[in-house]
């Protein structure tokens, strides 16, 4: 699905330290406001207040309060409030060979079905604006932004018990839905049909995205519908899959399974994930086994053993290695040049959210790899429980934050003394 660009293969075996290629696209003045954003989140008292203050200040509509997010966090992490200031971060990552995942920042609508039709349209919006980019092969789509949150926790509770594979389940319950239920998930799957057809009438790809393990059984049953629709002969609608759960190595395992009797491409992208404190605390609450893994090193494991596996299995899967893990996209290749297949493999994709992991994607990119920036685009107020998953993601995975200064300190004052 990638919009294949001239590989720009590097003369120096692949690194992430190099951060004059890391921060090629970024001024001076980018790299201070950086540093100044980092230094807040590794902060914990400032990271804590600043969390809590900024929803709150979003609702009641202080005075400046989108104005300054607008100028720090937002400007680090989204691409724009409109597409049309997007297109310009766009156009600056296409000059590196770096392509781009357009993600509008939609997670829920309060409106019902207006809100959710409008959302539809936005995705459709997007997917025909990335197909007139040449550097944006992808859009991402969060089911819960054309479907009541709800009407999917009562749908995977009731394939939790039910018996058979994960497909029959779904239609077993689809077949004991309350009328009125039944007919909103109609309406709720016909725009995702819609997104997936402009899609593939466009050549864009369509990210599902992961969402929290209590709603995710249906999401996981229409994605693997859309794909057996949609992907037959080439990829088209992917799935992601959270490796920081202990049964998603096995539920690739399975999929591929599906997608070999089904006769379609499966296609994956691959993420450690991104709700381990709430599902963990919710598990807590409610008594059951916790989904997520035991350990980070069981996390990292699955994680690497996933990317084996769809390497191996390279002619059937078409994957995203979307981490910021630097062992891992760094194995990743390791295990291209092992398989004998080039690092820009037709089926193989990297990617980083924008505004993090530049050494990761600027280097990938500069080695010849097929790599994309996670490019978020809305409204302030749409996409703060973006802007907060990224500040708690940044405080919580360990050394992220003082690797992500380190690389913008090194580069400064390599800038400072070539000026010298």
């Amino acid at each position: 699905m990638d919009k294949p660009q001239s590989g720009i293969a590097s003369p120096k075996p692949l690194s992430f330290e190099d951060t004059e290629v890391s921060f090629k696209s970024k001024s001076v003045g980018e790299l201070k406001r950086a540093q100044f954003l980092f230094s807040s989140m590794g902060n914990a008292f400032l990271l804590k207040t600043g969390l809590s203050l900024m929803p709150l200040a979003i609702k009641f509509k202080l005075p400046f309060t989108k104005d300054i997010i607008k100028s720090t966090i937002f400007k680090q992490f989204v691409g724009g409030e409109t597409l049309a200031e997007t297109a310009a971060v766009a156009d600056k990552l296409a000059d590196f060979n770096v392509q781009v995942i357009l993600d509008y920042g939609v997670e829920g609508g309060d409106d019902g079905d207006v809100g959710f039709d409008a959302a539809m349209q936005e995705f459709i919006n997007v997917i025909t604006y990335a197909a007139t980019k040449k550097n944006v092969p992808f859009i991402s789509v969060k089911v819960t932004g054309l479907v009541r949150f709800t009407l999917l926790e009562n749908i995977h509770n009731q394939m939790q018990v039910a018996n058979g594979t994960l497909v029959s389940r779904y239609h077993h319950v689809l077949e004991i839905l309350p009328e009125a239920e039944r007919q909103e998930w109609e309406r709720g799957t016909q725009r995702l049909v819609a997104i997936c057809k402009t899609a593939m009438q466009k050549n864009i790809g369509v990210l599902i995205d992961a969402e929290e393990s209590w709603i995710q059984h249906p999401v996981d049953a229409v994605t693997m519908k859309m794909m057996d629709e949609y992907n037959k002969e080439r990829p088209v609608i992917y799935n992601t899959i959270q490796l920081y759960r202990h049964d998603r190595f096995q539920f690739l395992k399975d999929c591929l399974d599906a997608a070999v009797n089904r006769n379609f491409v499966l296609a994956v992208k691959l993420v450690r994930g991104a709700y381990m404190e709430k599902e963990r605390k919710r598990a807590l609450d409610k008594g059951y086994e916790s989904p997520i893994q035991l350990t980070k090193e069981n996390t990292d494991n699955d994680y690497n053993a996933a990317v084996a596996f769809c390497l191996q299995n390279v002619k059937q899967i078409a994957v995203i290695i979307a981490t910021h893990n630097e062992f891992s996209n760094l194995n990743t290749t390791t295990v291209l040049d092992q398989l004998h297949l080039p690092h820009y493999h037709p089926a193989v994709h990297f990617s980083q959210l924008y505004g993090m992991s530049d050494n990761i994607t600027f280097n990938l990119a500069q080695n010849g790899c097929s790599v994309s920036k996670y490019l978020p685009f809305g409204p302030i107020e749409d996409v703060v429980p973006y802007l907060l998953r990224r500040a708690q993601e940044n405080s919580s995975v360990a050394g992220q934050t003082g690797r992500e200064l380190g690389l913008i300190k090194k580069e400064l004052a390599r800038r400072s003394q070539k000026h010298q």
